[in-house]
């Protein structure tokens, strides 16, 4: 199915294509920061020594990388590198817009503001990609105006709109990119022989080069693969196309620590089960359900398909909460600091199709107007919330419910349109996106 047959479809593709200028071109995160430096350093340098990548973003803002200084700079791998957490495929798939804007600056170091911009720029594509893909994918379970309802719902009542113009630089608008791809794959997988479980599972193993808890979405071939002929023949050939994929991963964690694993400090933070599996959905500080509410319909609506699309939403349901599984066995579950419950943005398009179930059930009860108001809803509680995190209206480290709903009523409505304005025109001036 052609989603550009569809007017909600080519909407959708306009909406995003026009988004492109509200990306700001920063890398200023410490998972930015490590990210981006594989692009020099592999591309120009040839290696993995990221000491000049790091030193030239230390030295832009000394003082507000103290801790970046302390981790990156001051200390060193087992192979006498520095430390690099961040998993290689955001940067490879980065890797077309760094190299064309490569070929036009000629920069030698392959560190300017150029380059920035054309990753920030990849990230925005990506991420758009991804929700178009959403769609087709919604549109197999409900009609073409409940899907645009629950993809443009989710691109601003979740924190996916701040991972792809606000924080570029972060992994999260590329892994929705590639999630949506497996997700994609899944039924014309399903519907084929073994070779195409090997595509599928080359997919799985993008996934996880982007971000490597994402290949627990992969959970939905298990179930997927449960009940067919030659099960275990099509999850080996799952499994080896994935395993393949990755191996660029397993080679950069040996060149960087000497083994073919995670550096110590990321598998310190691990726990072997989950101990905070409810409180990331639930906690009222930190909670998916919190942060979002529209995911919490949007989660009901994903139980209820498991009555009435059984296989799919079985799959659909397993994959999720394998997610909340890993978010839960991090020590860092929290995402403290951070905008929203950003682990998640890569589940958007299992949002989309329990979103688009939901609206579809409710639109001849309330109509396209009240589907329309409700979306709405949820879209004006997250970008207050993003006018509050940007401007340090509110605390960055958890939910304070009492500040917030009084932001959200009394704070924020005398300012949109200045802050809509500066991000538009002064965004140098709104000093929490510099």
């Amino acid at each position: 199915m052609s989603i550009f047959r569809e007017k909600t479809g080519i909407a959708l593709a306009v909406l995003l294509l026009s988004s492109v200028p509200l990306v700001t071109p920063r890398i200023a995160e410490s998972d930015a920061i490590e990210y981006f430096s594989y692009l020099p350093s592999l591309l120009l340098d040839g290696d993995l020594d990221f000491e000049d990548e790091y030193t030239v973003f230390y030295r832009e803002d000394p003082e507000g990388r103290k801790g970046f200084k302390e981790t990156f700079l001051d200390l060193s791998t087992a192979t006498g590198l520095k430390l690099n957490f961040g998993p290689i495929g955001t940067a490879l798939l980065w890797s077309p817009f760094y190299i064309a804007t490569h070929l036009v600056v000629g920069s030698e170091d392959g560190m300017s503001q150029p380059y920035r911009t054309a990753v920030s720029v990849g990230s925005v594509l990506y991420a758009s990609i991804g929700l178009l893909l959403c769609y087709r994918l919604a549109r197999r379970f409900a009609g073409p105006f409940a899907s645009f309802a629950a993809v443009v719902g989710l691109w601003w009542a979740t924190p996916v709109a701040y991972y792809m113009y606000v924080a570029p630089g972060m992994s999260h608008a590329v892994s929705l990119f590639a999630v949506a791809l497996f997700f994609t794959l899944w039924p014309w997988a399903i519907a084929g022989g073994i070779s195409r479980w090997a595509v599928w599972g080359a997919s799985a193993g993008l996934m996880a080069i982007v971000r490597e808890q994402d290949l627990f979405y992969a959970a939905a071939a298990l179930v997927a693969a449960y009940g067919t002929t030659d099960r275990l023949k099509r999850l080996i050939a799952f499994g080896a196309a994935a395993f393949v994929v990755f191996l660029p991963q397993l080679a950069v964690y040996h060149v960087l620590y000497g083994r073919p694993w995670p550096a110590p400090q990321v598998q310190n933070k691990m726990f072997e089960y989950s101990p905070h599996f409810f409180e990331v959905l639930f906690s009222i500080e930190h909670g998916l359900f919190f942060w979002s509410p529209i995911l919490l319909l949007v989660f009901a609506a994903g139980l209820w398909m498991v009555k009435k699309e059984r296989v799919a939403g079985l799959v659909l349901l397993a994959a999720f909460l394998a997610q909340v599984y890993i978010s839960g066995a991090v020590d860092s579950w929290t995402q403290a600091g951070a905008f929203g419950s950003r682990r998640f943005v890569g589940a958007t398009p299992i949002f989309a199709i329990w979103g688009a179930v939901f609206f579809a059930a409710l639109e001849p009860r309330i109509r396209k107007f009240g589907v329309a108001a409700l979306a709405s809803f949820f879209i004006l509680w997250n970008v207050s919330l993003m006018i509050q995190f940007g401007l340090g209206m509110m605390d960055r480290q958890r939910l304070v419910w009492s500040e917030i709903v009084h932001n959200h009523v009394h704070e924020v409505p005398p300012r949109v349109f200045s802050v809509v304005g500066s991000y538009l025109w002064a965004r140098e001036d709104l000093e929490g996106i510099r």
